[in-house]
């Protein structure tokens, strides 16, 4: 099968989701605390970031403004995942992660005038399909039978979707003046500036050496590190060649691997997140989702 857009975009939604769980594992039981999590990612950044820069330079004579559009878009990337993160805290990685991926509908939105991407109705139909099987991913019921969302959370995760689009957007845009690698490492210097900033203190690096199980969570957490580089690099090729609109739906059936990588480990290792066994309603409504999804990608691939 060769490797178009589509299915660059599905092995990266596929790679992160994976990314996206051992980060909840490492966030609510390894990490001492959150700003430790955000240095300890901060240099895996720096170093990965510089080594593609030095790799693959800026193209000669690139203009200031797409490098201007690009830091931007590495900004908000940031704050949007800043958000996300700080919410795998406190909320099962299979719930926040669903709420988080609304944000395709918003790149269609902003995507469509402003970058004249022309989307047919199956096209727009599909993203419908895909974020509401991410959606619907979500829900959970209680023991009284009734659906429950993600309540406070909900608005955080909301905005920090619109962040995410406006990044989207963004990159897209810089897309068409240099390369996805260069896009990769100005994302991953801007990420790791901001994170050493906030979190390089002495009590920060006392708590990770005194931290349980260092050499091993450190570890999880480079090879994680390392996974997260290969998933953005395939995303940032798949936007590079496809329709950003559809690149960023695709993306947003993460949901769908994140739950399915969930229920494999805790099936063969108790304890690695702590997520609720799910009901039959629970588990009828995500194979409900799973089959939305499936067939949102599927529109996306043969329209």
């Amino acid at each position: 099968m060769s490797l178009n857009w589509v299915n660059l975009a599905v092995l990266g939604a596929v790679t992160l989701g994976m990314v996206n769980v051992v980060d909840s594992h490492l966030l609510s039981r390894r990490m001492p605390s959150f700003r430790a999590f955000l240095l300890l990612l901060g240099i895996s950044m720096l170093v990965s970031g510089l080594v593609v820069f030095y790799l693959y330079p800026l193209p000669e004579n690139v203009d200031t403004w797409p490098m201007v559009v690009a830091v931007a878009s590495a900004v908000f990337r940031l704050t949007s995942l800043t958000i996300m993160i700080y919410t795998l805290r406190t909320e099962e990685v299979s719930r926040v992660v669903p709420a988080f991926h609304i944000y395709p509908v918003f790149v269609a939105i902003i995507a469509v005038p402003l970058l004249k991407e022309v989307l047919s109705s199956l096209q727009w139909l599909a993203i419908v399909i895909v974020v509401a099987g991410a959606v619907i991913v979500s829900a959970k019921r209680n023991q009284g039978g009734t659906i429950t969302w993600l309540g406070k959370l909900f608005p955080l995760l909301f905005g920090a979707g619109l962040l995410m689009a406006i990044a989207d957007v963004a990159s897209k845009y810089a897309l068409d003046f240099i390369s996805f690698w260069n896009m990769y490492w100005i994302n991953a210097l801007c990420m790791a500036g901001i994170f050493l900033l906030v979190s390089l203190r002495p009590r920060i690096i006392k708590e990770l050496i005194n931290m349980r199980r260092r050499s091993s969570s450190i570890g999880l957490l480079v090879l994680n590190e390392m996974l997260a580089v290969i998933g953005i690099l395939l995303v940032f090729r798949a936007m590079e060649n496809g329709p950003v609109s559809l690149v960023s739906t695709i993306t947003g059936s993460r949901p769908i691997f994140v739950l399915i990588f969930v229920l494999i480990l805790n099936r063969f290792r108790s304890g690695f997140l702590i997520e609720g066994q799910s009901d039959k309603g629970t588990l009828a409504l995500r194979v409900i989702a799973t089959a939305m999804i499936v067939g949102g990608i599927a529109i996306i691939y043969l329209d």
